[in-house]
């Protein structure tokens, strides 16, 4: 059914339905007595041209959002009657009214947690920048201020790192290209690359400081970092992992759901839902653990009452605490992650095989980013190659060689 309504920032749009398709067009027309009665007498013309089929989208909206869309429809001109109450009231939106929209068209494609991530960054940065400002208003040279002072910690506001200034700046490119798109104006983003971000550094344990860690960590919480250091698994997925996921005689761990910011979740990506084989050391410790707290959650790990962990709670009680007292260089708990990584290309484990456990796609992150310590963990630094060639070509060490031809 064909309505007026209004918008928080207090802006009257149109909404009715065109062939089977629902359209808001939006106004600059303030939430007044008498624009309602223009509005109402506008949307009264358009429904009659919809019924006789008479009405020309792009005639009444030239930069509606839905006027691609209906462009080519073969109509005849809409009358100067209809077009009066509408085409001159007709504008870009201000950045909170079509950002508002924009998140509730996408906001079904979104996960809760991603939501809420993208949710924040318009509020707590967006928002009161952009707010009142018209879409088509708002030029190159201001995002190029915002993100200055995003990165260098303008307006009262801390510096922020190259990865969450890209990460802000990318969700407003994608809401102006929207917009751009829909009322035909300049996406004034073009040519704007992304800040360069450094590679955040790892730093995995080596298998002594882990053998130290879980020699003196609560006996309550062995079983859980000895399945975190040995899998490879996500905060998330551990946390979120339930019994009916551990298949004791298959010896794996079926990684289906995950846990973020206390909701269900699915997991990461398409590849994270896998399979993850339990070595020994897991098995064993999964077997004790169940014997331990019986059935007192559906969750692997939980607290003493069965309730779901908290991840800040666990990192700062346990993880910390446990770092200091094995007196290891405090790192954070995702570094359990990348420790199994190094420690299964540490014993030669196929890297296909590796990937797979880790929930990657293919081998190119595994190879971009845990390569480099292969070689000081298995002290394959180039002598392999060089003890092949040798007893394949007969190869004599370079110094005897000149020794041989006088030249030493």
């Amino acid at each position: 059914m064909s309505s007026v309504g209004v918008t928080r920032n207090n802006r009257l749009y149109f909404d009715f339905v065109y062939q089977g398709v629902r359209c808001r067009e939006f106004t600059t027309l303030p939430d007044t007595l008498t624009n309602r009665r223009r509005m109402h007498q506008a949307l009264r013309n358009i429904d009659e041209r919809i019924a006789d089929g008479s009405f020309e989208y792009a005639a009444v909206f030239p930069t509606g959002r839905h006027t691609a869309e209906f462009r080519s429809d073969p109509m005849p001109t809409t009358s100067p009657q209809l077009l009066h109450p509408v085409a001159h009231v007709m504008a870009a939106p201000s950045f909170e009214d079509f950002a508002e929209q924009w998140f509730l068209e996408r906001a079904a494609t979104w996960k809760r947690s991603y939501r809420q991530k993208l949710s924040d960054i318009h509020r707590v940065f967006l928002q009161p920048h952009f707010g009142a400002r018209p879409m088509n208003q708002i030029t190159r040279s201001e995002l190029l201020i915002f993100r200055a002072n995003l990165r260098q910690g303008g307006n009262g506001r801390k510096p922020l790192s190259a990865s969450r200034t890209n990460q802000i700046v990318h969700l407003m490119r994608q809401i102006l290209q929207e917009a751009a798109e829909r009322y035909g104006f300049t996406h004034p983003f073009s040519g704007i690359k992304p800040l360069r971000e450094d590679r955040r550094p790892i730093d995995p344990f080596s298998l002594e400081e882990v053998e130290r860690f879980l020699a003196v960590v609560d006996p309550d919480w062995h079983a859980y970092y000895t399945v975190r250091f040995f899998t490879g698994m996500r905060t998330g997925e551990i946390d979120g992992l339930k019994w009916r996921y551990v298949d004791f005689n298959r010896r794996e761990i079926l990684i289906r759901e995950t846990r973020v910011r206390g909701e269900r979740e699915t997991p990461k990506t398409g590849s994270s839902e896998r399979a993850i084989q339990m070595s020994d050391t897991v098995h064993n410790a999964l077997c004790q653990h169940k014997a331990t707290v019986g059935d007192r959650s559906d969750h692997v790990f939980s607290t003493v009452l069965g309730f779901p962990l908290s991840y800040s709670n666990v990192s700062y009680r346990i993880w910390y605490p446990t770092l200091a007292k094995a007196e290891i260089v405090p790192r954070n708990p995702y570094q359990t992650r990348h420790t199994a990584a190094t420690l299964w290309l540490a014993a030669g484990e196929s890297p296909e095989w590796i990937a797979r456990q880790m929930g990657h796609a293919n081998t190119r992150m595994l190879f971009s980013i845990y390569s480099r310590f292969v070689p000081n963990l298995t002290r394959r630094d180039g002598s392999a190659i060089d003890a092949l060639l040798q007893q394949r070509f007969g190869s004599a060490p370079a110094k005897d060689a000149l020794q041989e031809s006088g030249h030493a």
